[in-house]
């Protein structure tokens, strides 16, 4: 892929990756606009490092901010693991048989066909970021007419009741290209009875824990295509612009936690929604026109 190719779509991923917008609907759709098959070795790869800039712009985004409220001693870490856990753990419950059986049903019986072959349309995209969009809207203007909420000094930063929300709507996200697991689970958190910024940290902090080992189920299926695929571009060819892709996609996640810590805070979470919904209608007028 050319270099000016991986960049506009390293900054896609970036920006929307980590806003609640689907990273994954921006990215097939830019593709299909740029004539690019993501789904070849050298492209996959590329999405692979893509995925790991924005992991690592989280991280410094937020390290601060989690060391202050998770790890500012062992009891508050403990108390956060415990969550943590038991969130993510409700995610893969949820995700992994969700998977199994969308994989079924759109395989219409026949040889089970990958999730990601199967959402690799935009008709499917266009009606996930539209339930999402209703999702963050509703969440969003609920929870914009309420006070925000304070933790009295000693609580628990994020309760039993809004981690399980968040597991079990991140773990609905996982399958589905165009809902989003950042708006899922903030908007979960939110209609669940959390504080704004307390959400938003352990939001982005469960998917830290799911994003290695997400990373390395794409590079596993990398390396399996690429033994099996036919003579092409090699990996090592990719490497050059995936690296650049990587920092360019860094950089944007940077920006986006930035301009969403901003709107959520500020009560405009459900604007996400709205663009959401006006990304469906969109990706919709593209499906129409034959992409």
């Amino acid at each position: 892929m050319p270099l000016w190719r991986a960049a506009i779509l390293a900054i896609v991923q970036g920006l929307t990756e980590l806003l609640p917008v689907s990273s994954s609907a921006h990215v097939i759709v830019t593709a299909k606009l740029l004539h690019e098959n993501m789904s070849t070795p050298a492209n996959a790869l590329l999405l692979v490092l893509l995925h790991t800039g924005t992991m690592f712009a989280v991280i410094v985004y937020f390290w601060r901010r989690w060391v202050s409220e998770f790890l500012s001693s062992w009891a508050s870490f403990f108390e956060f693991a415990k969550r943590a856990i038991v969130a993510t753990l409700l995610s893969a419950v949820v995700g992994f048989p969700t998977i199994l059986l969308v994989e079924r049903i759109l395989g219409h019986g026949e040889s089970k066909a990958e999730i990601e072959a199967l959402f690799d349309k935009l008709n499917w995209i266009a009606a996930a970021l539209a339930v999402a969009g209703v999702l963050i809207i509703y969440a969003g203007l609920r929870e914009a007419r309420q006070p925000e909420k304070e933790n009295p000094p000693g609580a628990q930063l994020v309760g039993w009741t809004e981690a399980i929300v968040m597991g079990i709507l991140q773990g609905f996200a996982i399958p589905f290209r165009g809902f989003s697991r950042s708006g899922s689970t903030i908007s979960g958190g939110l209609l669940a009875g959390g504080a704004r910024t307390e959400i938003e940290s352990f939001s982005f902090a469960m998917a830290v824990i799911i994003t290695p080992p997400a990373i390395a189920r794409e590079l596993w299926r990398v390396v399996r295509a690429t033994h099996h695929a036919a003579a092409g571009p090699s990996l090592g060819a990719s490497l050059a612009p995936g690296l650049a892709g990587m920092i360019c996609a860094f950089v944007a996640g940077l920006l986006a936690l930035r301009w969403l810590s901003r709107w959520l805070e500020a009560g405009r979470w459900y604007w996400f929604g709205i663009y959401c919904l006006a990304a469906s209608a969109a990706i919709a007028c593209t499906y129409r026109l034959g992409f």
